[in-house]
């Protein structure tokens, strides 16, 4: 009955692996669409304005705008998943082992400092931080560039589609806070269902929602990662209070980013591996936790 359920379990659990992934690009795409209905029809909303050669200009300068950052998160994305931080492939040697090394008994080898196993992804993973659940993806030594990257488009379309549907949230709200605005704010789906609202006024809503709620949750876990990146650590040392590995803020920068730091953030096709070997990392402080 135990190996029964357990069964049921794992195949649930690998049905469900996926969906985080695809609610994350539905309401990618989802945003994208509604910012460019409304640039392209709703805005400006002067009539005078519709037809002239300001408003083209301005609705191009718009459109290429959000399809840039689109570009960037996808591509960012599509990197970060297809780009193994795994030990797998990497030859670890056994002839440099000393102070933070550890034997790994699932994957059966030893593994250097800041490696550990990861068991989403049933592997060690080099410099790991974490686990990211959106992607199904761990974050480690070659992929925290595009993570970072996607991150931080996302932050900044998220805070281009908030300012964008502000409009939006200024026509709810035209006729006074009422009971039906808030409602149609805070619960959307249940003004659909109850035929309260219509389907646009709904998806106008829902949308303008998530941008705000997801700006927010993006916000923390952007500057979050910022703040590691900026003192050196990864997310399992800050929980740890260590900063072994800290190599002043140029340094980091250069440690995470790679070569072109100071440009990679652009586009993702700009080469800047990171120095290294994710196996051996210059030590400037104690590896014992703070207490």
């Amino acid at each position: 009955m135990a190996s029964y359920a357990s069964k049921i379990f794992w195949k649930v659990d690998r049905i469900c692996q996926p969906l985080p992934v695809l609610l994350n690009t539905f309401l990618v795409f989802s945003i994208t669409g509604e910012v460019s209905y409304l640039v392209l029809v709703e805005a400006p909303l002067e009539a005078d304005q519709k037809r002239t050669t300001w408003s083209t200009w301005w609705k191009v300068v718009h459109l290429l705008a959000q399809y840039f950052m689109l570009g960037n998160i996808c591509w960012n994305a599509l990197l970060f998943v297809s780009t193994s931080p795994s030990i797998k492939g990497v030859f670890l040697g056994g002839e440099g082992m000393g102070q933070g090394w550890r034997y790994c008994y699932t994957c059966e080898t030893h593994t250097p400092p800041r490696c550990s196993h990861c068991y989403d992804c049933n592997v060690c993973v080099l410099r790991r931080d974490h686990h990211c659940v959106f992607f199904g993806q761990c974050v480690g030594f070659r992929n925290y560039r595009f993570f970072l990257s996607c991150l931080f488009f996302m932050w900044s379309g998220l805070l281009y589609a908030s300012l964008m549907n502000a409009e939006v949230f200024i026509v709810i709200l035209k006729e006074g806070v009422t009971v039906h605005s808030v409602l149609l704010l805070l619960i959307p789906w249940i003004m659909l269902v109850s035929g309260q609202v219509s389907a646009r006024a709904f998806a106008f809503a829902f949308i303008a929602d998530t941008c705000v709620v997801g700006f927010l949750l993006v916000s923390a876990f952007f500057f979050f990662h910022l703040f590691l990146m900026f003192r050196g650590q990864t997310t399992r040392e800050w929980y740890s209070s260590r900063r072994p590995y800290s190599l002043g803020l140029r340094g980091n920068l250069h440690h995470t980013l790679g070569m072109r730091w100071y440009l990679c953030w652009l586009c993702p096709l700009i080469p800047s591996p990171p120095p290294g070997d994710g196996i051996n990392f210059q030590v400037t402080g104690s590896l014992e936790p703070v207490r």
